[in-house]
């Protein structure tokens, strides 16, 4: 399974953590590669596994989710994070998207969305659930008063590149779309963040919809 989506299953409860590893290992695409009953252990598989996304759950013992993917994204910023958690707290949705979780899923959800989250994030692409997108777009219309047209420090290609991340698209897809390599696209998301302060794809998702480069 060379072509897989490697995941770490971080959840304290061994029943959930079996309930999803079925549901993942009956995809082609995806391996699970480890799971954790706690944050710590999760920071303990990544730095074994090196896997291409951890699926975090929120309230864990030692050390919780927001902690270790705080310490994860530190030590291995090329591993993604999805949050599924049973939480739909706007404080801790913010908290999560903060400590660089590029997605947020709740156990709710059915399985297909599940799967597709893993899928968009494991890609590179930032997945949130309905409910929670829908608060944070209102929220930052809402501030959007205040501040004034996307910076000018943005070059026309940059801004491009900005549009197309808040879109959705993954770098593979913006590079096919601006006839760019990869590793281009990369080199301009360096450069969005650094002049623009950012810190995460939620960041940039966020910042384009508060200045108007994407609808809502």
């Amino acid at each position: 399974m060379s072509n897989s989506i490697r995941i770490v299953v971080a959840d304290d409860h061994a029943i959930v953590r079996e309930g999803i590893r079925l549901i993942l290992q009956s995809q082609s695409d995806l391996e699970v590669v480890g799971e954790a009953a706690t944050g710590r252990e999760a920071i303990d598989l990544v730095a074994q596994h090196r896997p291409d996304l951890v699926l975090m759950d929120l309230a864990m013992p030692d050390l919780n989710g927001m902690e270790a993917t705080l310490a994860i994204k530190s030590q291995h910023p090329e591993v993604q994070v999805l949050v599924l958690t049973m939480h739909d707290s706007q404080e801790q949705f913010y908290k999560m998207l903060q400590a660089g979780a590029s997605g947020y899923v709740l156990k709710g959800s059915n399985k297909n969305d599940l799967l597709g989250a893993i899928r968009v994030v494991a890609e590179g692409g930032v997945f949130l659930h309905p409910m929670l997108a829908n608060r944070l777009i209102r929220d930052y219309l809402h501030r959007a008063g205040s501040d004034g047209a996307p910076s000018d420090q943005l070059t026309e290609r940059e801004e491009t590149v900005l549009r197309l991340i808040a879109e959705g698209h993954t770098s593979r897809e913006i590079a096919e779309t601006l006839v760019i390599s990869p590793s281009t696209v990369e080199r301009h998301r360096a450069s969005i963040m650094s002049k623009l302060g950012l810190h995460s794809r939620a960041d940039l998702v966020k910042y384009a919809i508060r200045h108007g480069i994407v609808e809502a």
